[in-house]
This record gives structure tokens, C-alpha cells and sequence, in this order.
């Protein structure tokens, strides 16, 4: 059997300055690209985007045209993002800076860019600070990015002790109160009530301030507010429920709400009189498009 051969390999730091120097060079290039909102041109090879990223594959499709290509827009991401991701993909390293590696974190999570996202991962997380932090959050939150979302909870939880001397929870309290927790969907309330079981940050019973200014006149109600509700499977209050200004809370068999509606009980809810509600078994119907929210 013929020897397959023996694979050696060249010096990489050469080959990788040459490929980084036909970043944004227009000598060759097949493609030009219009980015950010200042539309700025930045040139590059069709070829090496296409083989390196399945995003720009498919959006580069077949082989361009005669003449000259007609430019792509991608006017919502960063001139300087964009550079990086391009450096990362001619080059397989890139430069990180701290006040702009969170649009390139950006930019590699929408572009399918695995290797590069977690590069800026570990980035962040070395150079997180207070300036850095929330925004670094906003991003975890919005991608879906565990580690990182935990990350700066820890980070602000413990900066929050250190600085104002108290619990987070309690120098949260007043902010909590004014969450407007009936605008999140179902599957988003449960996430936070699973969160809020393993970490307590709010409060068990919470009550929508101003519902009895939002029921129409002659429905008005005596006793506790119907807005009380309790995160963790309380059952509802004497009054049969919240109406709109509440979060997902079991519902009457019949309830007018806030604008005047009326709202139907989910099916198997019980009728007027049964035993309350309890445990993870509620029926719930959402408020979220019923006004008076």
C-alpha cells in the first residue's frame, strides 16, 4: 500500500498576517458590503466569507453576475463589529476591545459564529465591570446566554452588598412593587416564578396599585384589592380573582374586566363557590390584551 504521506505544517503567524491584510481590501475583491448607519463600504473575498460562515453563504448565494455586484446593506450592525467578525473569519483570531466586543458578541451569536461567540464569552467575562455590566445582561438575556446572565446577576448582586450594605432584595423592594409583571407571557411568568422560588426577590403576595381606579363605575368592590395576587400558587382573593390589573390569576366562571369585557374561566376552572384554587394545577387566563393594564 502506497504511503499516504506525512502532513507538516508552515509557519501559521505569516499565513494569518497575510489573509488579516485582505481585510477591507479592495485589491480583488468580489463583494462590497454597506454597513452601519453611517454606510460605510468595506470590501471582501466572496469566496473565503462563503467557506467560513453558513450565514453569508446563503446570503452571497450563487457566483455574482457580470459587472459590478450591486453592494449588500447590513445597516444594523457596527462598522467596527463587522471589521472583527470579518478579522475573525480571514484570519481565525480577532481583536477584542471592551467598549465595543458586546456589538461584536452580537454580531457573532446572529451570524451563526460559534467559536467566535464564545471567544467574546470569555472576554466579557474578564473584563466585566459596573459601567459594563447591565448592558453585558441585556444582551445575555435577549441570546439566551446562560453563563453569562448568571454572571452578571452574581457580579451585581455581590457589588450591590458591598456598596449599599443591605440585601438586593431589600434595596430591590420598591422597584419590584412597580413591575409590570401582567405584561409578561405565560411561559415567562413561569420562568420567573421557578427563579423567584430558588432566589426570593418578589415578594410572595404583591398588589397592583390604582386597579380600583380602573374598574368602570358601579363595579366597584368592597374588601381587599382584586389586583392581590401570590407567585407561588396563592389562591385568589375573596373577590374571585384579579381583574385586569392582575398578572395570571385564576378567573371566575364569568368576571367583567377592567374595560368593561367580560372574560371566560379556562376550561376545568371551577364554578362560583367551589374550593379555592392551589398548587401548580391552576388554569390560568392571561390579561395581557384585556386593557386596563
Amino acid at each position: 500500500m502506497e504511503n499516504p504521506g506525512l502532513v507538516v505544517h508552515g509557519q501559521a503567524a505569516p499565513f494569518s498576517t497575510a489573509l488579516r491584510s485582505l481585510v477591507n481590501n479592495p485589491q480583488y475583491s468580489d463583494v462590497c458590503f454597506v454597513v452601519g448607519q453611517e454606510r460605510q463600504e468595506v470590501f471582501a473575498h466572496r469566496c473565503l466569507l462563503a467557506c467560513r460562515c453558513n450565514f453569508f453563504q446563503r446570503l452571497l448565494g450563487t457566483e455574482p453576475g457580470p459587472g459590478v455586484p450591486s453592494p449588500v446593506v447590513l445597516s444594523t450592525v457596527p462598522t467596527e463589529a463587522f471589521l472583527a467578525v470579518l478579522e475573525f473569519l480571514y484570519a481565525n483570531s480577532v481583536t477584542l476591545h471592551r467598549y465595543s466586543v458586546l456589538e461584536v458578541l452580537t454580531a457573532a451569536v446572529e451570524y451563526g459564529l460559534e467559536e467566535l461567540r464564545e471567544l467574546c464569552l470569555e472576554f466579557v467575562m474578564k473584563v466585566l465591570d459596573v459601567e459594563l455590566v447591565c448592558e453585558a445582561l441585556q444582551v445575555a438575556v435577549t441570546f439566551g446566554l446562560g453563563p453569562l446572565q448568571e454572571r452578571c446577576i452574581a457580579f451585581i448582586e455581590a457589588h450591590s452588598q458591598a456598596v449599599l450594605e443591605r440585601p438586593v432584595a431589600e434595596v430591590a423592594a420598591p422597584v419590584v412593587r412597580e413591575l409590570r409583571l401582567a405584561l409578561l407571557a405565560p411561559a415567562e411568568l413561569s420562568a420567573l416564578e421557578e427563579q423567584n422560588r430558588q432566589e426570593p426577590l418578589i415578594p410572595v403576595r404583591t398588589r397592583v396599585p390604582g386597579l380600583r381606579s380602573t374598574l368602570p363605575r358601579g363595579d366597584e368592590e368592597p374588601g381587599p384589592l382584586p389586583g392581590d395576587f401570590g407567585l407561588h400558587g396563592d389562591p385568589p382573593s375573596p373577590t374571585g380573582g384579579a381583574d385586569c390589573g392582575g398578572v395570571e390569576v385564576p378567573c371566575p366562571t364569568e368576571r367583567r374586566c377592567g374595560q368593561g369585557r367580560t372574560v371566560q374561566a379556562a376550561k376545568g376552572n371551577p364554578a362560583p363557590g367551589s374550593p379555592p384554587f392551589s398548587g401548580p394545577s391552576f388554569q390560568m387566563i392571561h390579561f395581557r390584551n384585556l386593557g386596563g393594564i
